[in-house]
Formats: structure tokens, sequence, C-alpha cells
């Protein structure tokens, strides 16, 4: 309990102090926001403070900060520490700078703001790319949580032939072509309070359940500090990218900037982007350290990171009403970033192509385009044995990729503007490490040996760094001959 509850004290303690950093770089002012001055009624919706925190804490929670924390355990309570560490240093300053720097630049999506500060050539792979894992994200945020809705609340098996499944699937996968097409406050903005309750009623539920259960968490020790994982992987990088959205996540830049053209005050960005992050990273130790408790309590490993675990932590602490409540807002995570990614897609292509998107019918055509290869991949990844897996290792994967992207523009814009530009090329060129050591190691990747991955890893980084710099310099460069 002792590793937990530091991890607390770091997560809310380094929060505080280094999100107040944060602000301090980047400077908010009084200038107006493009909620303001680029108002349509669609996309550019002026919304309160609060309102605009929630919806960008549910657009970034989805399964990832349960089901990937959890899985996290598996290597000890190592993971009590660096939750913490990776989302104060890494993930929420990500989704802060991610969100103001698009507030500065008029509201634009995250590919609009690589091409700016990243280049032509580097906009067209990251446009395509991101596009992917949007859709991607839109599928298997349908496959997630329709399979707890099955499994947990209706009881029934998550088959293929079972008709109930297709159901399920169907009624989110409207949902989510609603919450694409209409207004951003017409649905969205309506139903997210309501969800944002139900989510913060099952955290909190969950938590306090720790303590009064008495579970037991495993002591951080020297013997168990670098990671205990019951089929011996690698601390490095398999952790970093199994927890993935409970410390730093790409995914997340797209929802800043998403929820920034609804921002109506600068000062506002500190809570809306870096303490939602630091909430979701709260939300991530406290699943975590449940899955520890019920699994110290003799539930077998391969139950780590499946909906069953949740359904069995939900249970045992808070029997079987405020169970339900705590699955509910489980099932809420993933629906309410699917619907924002599928969202955050038809807005980046439609920017992409010029396309007006003020006018229904070309909402609606778009809309269309997207929704599609998503019912398509939702297909594959059901009747496939493996589909599913295969889809979310790559995801996982990709999701951190696209942070590396982020991570290089935030440098770039704060090395320009004279900032600390520091703060963010090092978690840059770590994650760089990860996704690099991890993709050339892993068995959906190159399969090479550990120690060469570590080293190219290692190479690739400060190859990384060294192109982010050249880059930040030469367009420093620039605006001073202008």
């Amino acid at each position: 309990m002792t590793a937990f509850l530091i991890g607390l004290v770091m997560l809310i303690g380094g929060g505080f102090l280094y999100g107040r950093y944060c602000e301090k770089v980047f400077g908010p002012d009084d200038r107006p926001t493009p909620a303001i001055t680029l108002e349509d009624g669609v996309d550019f919706v002026p919304m309160k403070k609060m309102k605009n925190a929630l919806i960008e804490l549910l657009n970034i929670a989805g399964t990832g900060p349960i089901l990937g924390p959890i899985q996290g355990i598996l290597f000890g309570p190592i993971a009590f520490i660096l939750i913490p560490i990776g989302c104060v240093l890494g993930g929420a300053m990500h989704d802060y700078m991610s969100g103001m720097i698009s507030m500065r630049e008029n509201g634009e999506q995250m590919p609009g703001i690589i091409r700016k500060y990243l280049g032509n050539g580097v906009y067209k792979i990251y446009n395509v790319f991101l596009c992917f894992l949007m859709i991607l994200v839109g599928a298997v945020f349908i496959y997630t949580p329709g399979d707890l809705v099955v499994t947990q609340i209706l009881h029934q098996e998550s088959i293929v032939s079972n008709p109930i499944v297709w159901v399920v699937y169907g009624a989110i996968f409207a949902y989510y072509l609603a919450a694409t097409l209409f207004p951003i406050d017409a649905i969205i903005g309506r139903v997210y309070p309501i969800f944002g309750i139900i989510l913060l009623l099952s955290a909190i539920g969950v938590g306090l359940g720790i303590f009064v259960k008495g579970y037991e968490l495993t002591p951080l020790t020297a013997q168990n500090w670098m990671g205990v994982h019951p089929a011996g992987l690698p601390i490095l990088p398999i952790f970093f990218v199994t927890v993935a959205c409970g410390i730093v996540s790409g995914f997340h830049s797209t929802q800043a900037t998403l929820i920034a053209r609804s921002v109506t005050n600068e000062r506002e960005g500190k809570t809306t982007f870096y303490d939602m992050m630091i909430l979701e990273g709260l939300i991530a130790m406290i699943w975590s350290a449940a899955a520890m408790g019920v699994y110290n309590a003799g539930i077998d490993s391969a139950l780590i990171g499946t909906p069953s675990v949740i359904g069995i932590v939900a249970n045992d602490l808070l029997g079987s009403v405020g169970g339900l409540i705590a699955i509910l807002g489980v099932i809420v995570l993933p629906i309410t970033s699917g619907d924002t990614a599928l969202r955050s897609a038809r807005l980046m292509i439609g920017d992409a192509l010029h396309i007006d998107q003020t006018k229904k019918k070309n909402r609606f055509t778009l809309s269309a385009c997207i929704f599609v290869p998503v019912a398509l991949i939702l297909v594959f990844a059901k009747i496939n044995a493996e589909g599913f897996n295969i889809l979310w290792r790559y995801f996982a994967w990709a999701n951190q990729t696209i942070a590396c992207f982020a991570f290089a523009m935030i440098t770039i814009y704060l090395l320009i503007n004279k900032k600390n530009y520091i703060m963010s090329l090092i978690p840059g060129m770590f994650y760089v490490f990860i996704i690099s050591s991890y993709i050339l190691n892993a068995e959906i990747g190159f399969r090479l040996p550990m120690n060469v991955a570590y080293i190219l890893g290692v190479i690739l980084a400060i190859v990384y760094a060294a192109l982010t710099i050249r880059k930040g310099k030469k367009q420093l460069d620039g605006a001073a001959l202008k």
C-alpha cells in the first residue's frame, strides 16, 4: 500500500506543481480564443469551463487507462511510481501544450499544426496515419464497450453467433454516427455531464473500496523494482506500450485540439487539458491498485487486462448495485472516446480536403466514408479469433508513435518562441526509444534480439532529437530574417 500512496502524492502534488510550471512556460493571456472569433455553431462553439474539462476527460479516457494499467500491475508495484511520473512530466504536459498551441493557431487540428511546424512531408505521412488511427479507435471502442455490455450487464457470451452482440454494437455505432454528424453541443455537450457523473462515481467507489476492503498490495522492494512480470517480459519497452493512455497517448492531442475550439479563455487551459490528464492518471492508479488486490487474492493472471477482471473488481468491492455503477463507468469511457475520435477524423479529412463542414450534406458524406471502414474492421475483429488482439497491439504502438509527432511539434513551437523546449524534447526522445525498441523486437514487428533493439532505439532517439532541434532552429532563423 505504501508504493500506491506515494504514487498518489507524486501524481497530485507533482501535477499541481508541474502544471503551474507548464502554464508559466506557455504564458496564457486574455486574447480572444477561436471559440469566440470563429464561432460557427457546429465545431467552434463556446462552452463553459467545467463542461469543456469534463468533455476533455471523457474524450481522452477510453479503455486504455483501465485495461492498460491493469495489465501494467503484472510488472509489480513499480507501476504505482512510473504511472504518476509519466503522467505528470509527459502525458499531461503533452495534452496541455497540444490544446494551447491549437488555440493559438485558430483552433487548427493536429495535422494542420504538424504541417506548420514539422513540414509538408511529415504532414502527409502523419495525416494518413492519424486518420487510420482514428478509424481504428472508433472500431475498437465499439468492440470493448459492446463486449462489456454483453458480458457484464446482460450476462451473455460475446460470440459471433449471438445476435445480441450485433444489436449492442449497432446501438453504439448509431450513437457514434449521431455524435459525429451533429453540432458538438447538440449531443456531446448534453449527454457528457451524465456520463461524467457515472464515471466519477465509479472511480470514487472503487478507490474507497480498496481501503475499506483492505486489499493487499505488493510492497515495492529492491527485488521487484525493475518489474516481475510472470511471463518474464522486460519493463522497457513493454510496460510503457502496455499502460499507454494512463501515461502518454498521442490520441489525446487530437482530442485537446478538438476541445480547443470550445474554450473561451486561454487561462482555462490548465484545468481543461493538464488537470484532466492528471485525473485520468488517478483513474489509472485506482484501477491498477484494485486489480493488484484481486490478483494477489489468487485470480488467474490470464484474466488481468480482460473485461472479466473489471467485473470481478467492481462486484467484489462494491456489491451488485455499486458494481453495476462501476461497470457502467468503465463502459462510458470507450464510448466517449470513440465518438469524438470519429468526429476528429471527420474534421481532419474535411480540413485537409477543404470541405465546408457547416453543410449537413458534406458532413454526412464524410461520415459515411469514415464509418464504412470502421464497420469492416469491427467485423474482422469479431469473426477472426486473433483479429482484435492483432488490431489492439498495433493500436497501442501506433498511439505512442503519434505522441512522438506531437512532442516534436511542441518542442519546435517552444524553441521558436524561446521557451523551455527541453521539457518536451526529453519525453519525445524517450518515447521514440520505446516505440522503436518495441517494434524492432516484437512478434508483430521485426523480431530482433532485445539488446539490438535497445541499441537501435537509442540511436533513433538521438536522431529524432537532432532533427527536431535542427528544424526548430531553422524556423527560428527564418522568423528572425523576416
